[in-house]
């Protein structure tokens, strides 16, 4: 074999080598009750689940539970899946910036007993995505 051939197939075999270990590592959507039953057959991969925070009638996240003092690495909320099951999820770091103002969230992790362990949450803010202009005001100098 010439030389060229070596390489070539050196690189065809790094190449299949880089696609086979990224589709290991790679989570898929899911949703709670999937979740659990990956659970119980031992399935330990990570999975995305998306889903929606329920606000009351003031716009407080309904179960959320976050004490920085107790434990500032304990954070908990309750979240409803796109079947519409409810699961208390818990993240152990810090609540994220914003979470107030979320709507929508991905929480990526895997199920434990009787909640889900999401080591990463994805957030998505509707007040950065609506149409509407900001309403600017024109500042003025005051004049002496």
């Amino acid at each position: 074999m010439k030389k060229i051939h070596i390489f070539g197939l050196i690189v065809i075999a790094i190449a299949i080598g880089i696609i086979v270990s990224t589709y290991g590592n790679a989570s898929t959507y899911s949703n709670f009750t999937e979740a659990e039953e990956m659970a119980k057959e031992g399935e330990t991969s990570e999975i995305h689940v998306v889903g929606k925070l329920t606000k009351d009638a003031n716009g407080q996240i309904v179960g959320m539970k976050y004490d920085p003092v107790m434990d500032a690495n304990h954070f908990e909320f309750m979240l409803v899946d796109t079947n519409k099951v409810v699961k208390k999820v818990v993240y152990l770091s810090p609540k994220p910036q914003d979470f107030d103002k979320s709507e929508q969230v991905v929480v990526i992790g895997r199920m434990q007993k009787d909640y889900f362990e999401c080591n990463k949450i994805l957030m998505k803010c509707p007040s950065k995505y609506t149409n509407e202009k900001p309403d600017f005001k024109e500042a003025t100098t005051a004049k002496i």
